[in-house]
């Protein structure tokens, strides 16, 4: 690898993106940090759980184009996930890597499992935190149920009145979370409401924000055969970390994975939600490490 420790603006398929590597004098096979959203950043992640893996390993994050300190695209539309796949491939050929792991979180998880898919030579091994299969009724269904757990009775009243409308199921989840305001989101997320404090204060100070310019585009231009079809292919090494309270993937969508993958581990955390690198950190990054040595 030609890249030392620090912060890098790489232009990748006519996209800058922003770049920082740590732990380089580990001289381990890089690992590739895949941020979530989709439309999310590394802000958090670089300051928790990060730091403490990159003690060990060579770690290198980057965030998606239009996404975090990464420039937008020229067009609104410039998202699919075949444009992500060839990003990160790039990306690779300018560092001078031939070889990774990965760690993806949340829909991170769900990139880095399209990476294997069409890279396989390139992935060594893939560790999934609270994976997501975004283009599935069924991470719709999750997380209307997650809120139906955690509201108020004011909240699940309003909420019936939109279930109950003779609309499509996306339409009804859309409806569901533009009711939801910042201590439901929190409480949805987060089991600990401290942690759930403490990554808020991250956000905020971050200044990052999620323009939702990915998500709807993603949604316009779903792959022609969905994820959950093609898993079986994944061959590779894969740990998956999940939180037992995910209210917004959820241990289903873990253990669909799990199905699939034929060299798959499935690790629970008892007292996470959608977040386990902030809700058990020190069980994460021992649980991480464990499975890249």
């Amino acid at each position: 690898m030609k890249y030392k420790d620090g912060e890098y603006q790489l232009l990748v398929n006519e996209v800058v993106h922003w770049i920082r590597i740590e732990g380089s004098l580990n001289k381990t096979v890089p690992l590739v940090i895949i941020h979530g959203g989709p439309g999310g950043n590394h802000y958090v992640f670089e300051r928790a759980a990060g730091p403490k893996l990159a003690k060990e390993r060579t770690v290198i994050y980057y965030e998606q184009r239009g996404c975090g300190r990464s420039d937008l695209p020229h067009s609104e539309d410039a998202y699919s996930i075949n444009l992500l796949i060839k990003d990160f491939y790039c990306l690779l050929e300018q560092l001078g890597i031939k070889k990774v792991d990965v760690l993806g979180y949340s829909f991170g998880g769900e990139l880095a499992l399209e990476i294997a898919l069409a890279y396989q030579e390139i992935i060594n091994k893939i560790v999934l935190s609270a994976p997501s299969l975004m283009f599935s009724n069924t991470v719709l269904k999750t997380q209307i149920q997650g809120f139906k757990t955690i509201g108020s009775s004011k909240f699940l009243e309003r909420m019936e009145m939109v279930l109950s409308q003779n609309l499509p199921l996306k339409e009804k989840w859309e409806q569901v979370w533009a009711l939801a305001d910042s201590k439901l989101v929190d409480r949805f997320l987060f089991e600990g409401q401290q942690i759930a404090k403490y990554n808020r204060q991250l956000w905020e100070e971050s200044g990052l924000t999620n323009t939702g310019k990915m998500m709807k585009a993603l949604h316009m231009n779903p792959p022609s055969k969905p994820l959950e079809k093609r898993l079986y292919q994944i061959k590779h090494q894969t740990l998956i970390l999940t939180g037992k309270h995910d209210r917004n993937t959820g241990l289903k969508i873990s253990n669909i994975i799990k199905q699939e993958l034929s060299n798959s581990k499935l690790e629970i955390f008892e007292n996470s939600a959608h977040f386990p690198d902030l809700e058990e950190e020190k069980k994460f990054v021992a649980a991480t490490l464990d499975f890249l040595r």
